[in-house]
């Protein structure tokens, strides 16, 4: 993988939009969403020069869509069905690549294929004749039916008129024939009419594939029958839903009222243990009040620690002072007792005798 280099304002971004490719030169982009928005501007890349454009247009330009299904036949592009997300787009439209101008081929009404998102559509011939085929899509509901469009020669300046929408039971073909009345009849008056001109002008097309598809007139008697299958097939598919629904809603009863019970079952659960948490609290209060009298406790017995300890050092300081008292008062003593020893010849002279002691000594 690599990335391109563009010039030009490229498409805003999107998704669910539809591209051509014409003259093997330039791709073409229409419509498309993003979120809440549907586009309907056309943009052009030329891819030799890979630029980005938005050429003018002729004709109606296309409402706003999204989902929508496209397929060339020559020089003409066809977009199919599409939403606008409100309701389907009925209008099927064609663009002539060369000189971008817009037709409205038909408009259909109801809840029909051709108004469907998301279907699938491609081009074939069959017998001569031009087809689209396309398969599926939602309009409401999911749908498998195939659905096939006969096209008549396209020529710019052309209108549509007079189209017949053959409706089948679903999963079969239904067919849009189409008849083409020229806005220029003057031209027509003067020039040799040829066979695609002939073709043209039919005022309706025969349908034949090897008797797989038959052309079936429109009358009001058969449309009205249509139209009652197509109310009984839609009534059916409403009851069906109906039936869904209603069993989906017993069954979101049920998971209702499961639930209601778990919820009473939590609140009991938490109420006991709101208690059970209650009770704690009140013995971590318990607790901390008990560690708060021995933390005071501890607090008093560090004091009184404090007090012995200086005691202690008082006695030892008593003790000390006592032992040097002590040995002053000794020394003091025998001080005294060597004074009254040594009388001297005042002794002798007063005729105090010496002490024994003292005589053995001398």
């Amino acid at each position: 993988m690599f990335a391109l280099c563009f010039r030009g304002t490229p498409p805003a971004p999107r998704s669910d939009h539809v591209a051509a490719c014409h003259a093997d030169r330039y791709l073409l982009i229409f419509g498309g969403g993003s979120h809440a928005t549907c586009f309907n501007d056309l943009h052009v890349l030329d891819l030799q020069t890979m630029e980005w454009s938005r050429p003018k247009q002729q004709g109606p330009i296309p409402s706003p869509r999204a989902g929508h299904a496209g397929a060339t036949v020559g020089e003409n592009w066809y977009i199919v069905g599409g939403g606008n997300n409100k309701s389907g787009v009925s209008e099927t439209l064609v663009l002539n690549m060369s000189t971008l101008a817009w037709s409205v081929v038909s408009t259909v009404e109801g809840r029909v294929p051709l108004a469907s998102e998301g279907m699938t559509l491609l081009y074939s011939n069959y017998s001569g004749e031009d087809y689209l085929i396309s398969f599926g899509g939602y309009n409401g509901r999911y749908s498998n039916e195939v659905t096939g469009i006969l096209l008549i020669i396209y020529m710019p300046g052309n209108r549509f008129q007079n189209f017949n929408l053959l409706f089948y039971s679903a999963g079969q073909v239904y067919a849009l024939k189409l008849s083409v009345k020229l806005d220029l009849q003057s031209s027509t008056k003067d020039q040799p009419t040829s066979d695609s001109t002939s073709r043209v002008l039919e005022p309706e097309v025969e349908i034949s594939q090897d008797g797989k598809i038959r052309e079936i007139a429109m009358d009001n008697a058969d449309s009205k029958n249509r139209n009652d299958e197509a109310n009984e097939q839609l009534l059916a598919a409403l009851k069906a839903e109906k039936d869904e629904l209603e069993a989906t809603l017993n069954r979101e009863g049920l998971q209702t009222v499961q639930l209601k019970e778990e919820i009473t079952e939590a609140e009991a659960r938490n109420a006991e243990l709101t208690k059970e948490l209650q009770a704690v609290r009140g013995q971590l209060a318990a607790e901390q009040s008990r560690c708060f009298k021995l933390e005071v406790d501890v607090a008093e017995l560090r004091q009184k620690l404090q007090s012995l300890d200086a005691l202690e050092r008082e006695v030892e300081l008593l003790r000390r002072q006592k032992a040097a008292s002590e040995q002053e008062q000794a020394a003091l003593d025998a001080k005294q007792k060597k004074q009254a020893g040594s009388g001297g010849v005042w002794g002798w002279l007063v005729g105090t005798p010496p002490d024994d002691d003292d005589s053995e000594s001398s």
